[in-house]
């Protein structure tokens, strides 16, 4: 048994067996004879679209839900697993998308938080509690105090954190659920560091991830889930990303992106010297019709960019029009009521109500289906939310599901139906792909050209460079609150856009 670097581990015993693992609810079969085998020192990517199984998968070794049917040893150990603690007793962590982070404790509390190997007789020994933490995270090669308030530690910090927690605990395996999807490039080269140390230690790694391109990086090996069941698995090295991804959706996927047809002549936004929260002097303008990408590293200024335009920052300085009328946004319902949307980046705190699928999708065109100030009756809500429902391809058990249980690719479906239903003539797009799988992305760039088609403007902000090359005409670049370059995506490459994002100067 060989690890995804070097190294041999001696134990004949897999760190994680998974065999005809099941689960049902009533009578829907969302996982049907799952079998894996994690070995120590591997990493294996779990691979699937949104609804296959994954999560569920997760779910039951972590102690989560309960399986229907199916066998888990832990390091050659039966175990039925009852509880996220009784999991964490036997070796098993889960780092999950929202990360277990308490916030008013230290780093170091964080590190060894739920055991009591710090203390004696009651009373915390901050001395050892301070040493465990700086000797797991210089294993790590990850620089941190950890002395300070986990909570103002950035995403790539608590995303460390939570792994050091796991590795002072000596788990035997460490579950990572879409660990880069709140990280920049650079941070996601840490975490693949980590995680192949983390590995070298005998930890077997089951690595969950949209981004192929990173999974082809971290795991040495694959199992792809497809309606509940295992359709592929094998070593990475014998497979390729087309490959993956018709696995993964059950058909071949010529091309990611859709054709990119040349925007209409016409001007749809100016924005001339806007300034305010994170953003300084920022000066470009948006054709009808054409897709228009924003790039840049965390925190430098893509998202303020996108809030002033929509209305929810205000605007301390600067020059706006809106097909060639002054637009200034007053709050999100006037720059709705201009035919401007944004789609948030955040969509479980930020685009979707607690509530049904079919709440969500009526929430915005509430005022527009009144009769003399009275509701419309629920079956005209229905239709409404049903059209959206089969015009999206929304997946789930009906529309009276709770909109936050639906898989991520299908919530982004949601916030997307109840914004574009709006006819807007200029769609603000942030992180519009982040965690959703390879076959719901290119169902959203095809939406998305789909408007541009039509005559809408769009300004979409990603973390993902390939992503903005497919899909958009020009590309700006911020720096530090300012544009560092605007590229035409025909001729620019993705080391440039890079390198403008680090702050040189565009050639």
């Amino acid at each position: 048994m060989t690890n995804s670097g070097s190294g041999t581990y001696s134990s004949l015993a897999p760190a994680l067996r998974i065999t005809g693992l099941t689960k049902q609810y009533g009578d829907a079969v969302v996982l049907k004879d799952v079998a894996i085998d994690l070995e120590p020192g591997e990493v294996r990517a779990l691979l699937g679209e949104n609804g296959a199984g994954k999560s569920t998968t997760i779910k039951i070794v972590s102690g989560v839900v309960r399986a229907t049917a199916g066998h888990l040893e832990v390091d050659g150990v039966a175990a039925e697993i009852n509880s996220p603690r009784h999991a964490s007793e036997i070796g098993i962590s889960t780092l999950h998308q929202e990360l277990a982070i308490a916030p008013g404790l230290s780093v170091a509390e964080n590190v060894s938080l739920g055991r009591r190997n710090c203390q004696t007789f009651g009373v915390v020994r901050w001395g050892h509690l301070n040493r465990v933490a700086r000797k797991v995270f210089a294993e790590l090669d990850f620089d941190v105090d950890v002395t300070r308030d986990a909570a103002e530690l950035s995403p790539i910090g608590k995303t460390m954190t939570a792994i050091a927690r796991a590795v002072s605990a000596d788990a035997k395996v460490l579950i990572l659920d879409e660990p880069t999807a709140s990280l920049t490039d650079s941070e996601t080269e840490q975490l693949l560091n980590v995680v192949s140390r983390v590995s070298k230690r005998g930890v077997g790694v089951l690595y969950v991830s949209h981004r192929l391109e990173e999974v082809f990086r971290a795991a040495s090996t694959y199992t792809v889930l497809r309606n509940g069941e295992v359709v592929d698995h094998g070593d990475i090295a014998n497979t390729t990303v087309d490959d993956v991804i018709t696995s993964m959706s059950g058909r071949s996927i010529d091309s990611v992106f859709p054709e990119r047809h040349e925007a209409p002549t016409g001007l749809a936004l100016s924005v001339q010297g806007m300034s305010g929260h994170g953003v300084r002097g920022v000066n470009f303008e948006v054709g009808v019709g054409e897709i228009f990408g924003i790039a840049g590293l965390a925190g430098a200024g893509r998202s303020e960019v996108l809030a002033m335009l929509a209305g929810a920052r205000r605007l301390n300085t600067g020059t706006l029009t809106l097909f060639g009328d002054p637009y200034t946004p007053r709050n999100v319902g006037h720059a709705q009521r201009l035919g401007v949307v944004l789609v948030p980046e955040e969509r479980r705190t930020q685009g979707l109500l607690p509530d049904t699928v079919m709440r969500n999708m009526n929430i915005t065109t509430l005022r527009h289906q009144t009769n003399a100030g009275f509701i419309m009756s629920a079956s005209a809500e229905r239709r409404h939310a049903k059209q959206l429902w089969d015009l999206y391809d929304v997946r789930g058990s009906s529309m009276n599901q709770d909109a936050l249980r639906l898989s991520g690719g299908n919530q982004q479906k949601i916030v997307l139906a109840k914004y574009l239903t709006l006819q807007p003539r200029l769609i603000l797009l942030d992180e519009p792909t982040r965690g959703v799988d390879v076959g719901t992305k290119s169902e959203i760039y095809r939406l998305i050209q789909q408007r541009a088609d039509d005559g809408a403007s769009v300004v979409v902000v990603s973390s993902e460079l390939p992503e903005l090359l497919g899909m958009c005409h020009r590309i700006g670049v911020v720096h530090e609150g300012r544009f560092n370059g605007i590229f035409d995506t025909s001729s620019v490459s993705e080391n440039a856009l890079l390198a403008a994002c680090y702050g040189k100067a565009a050639a």
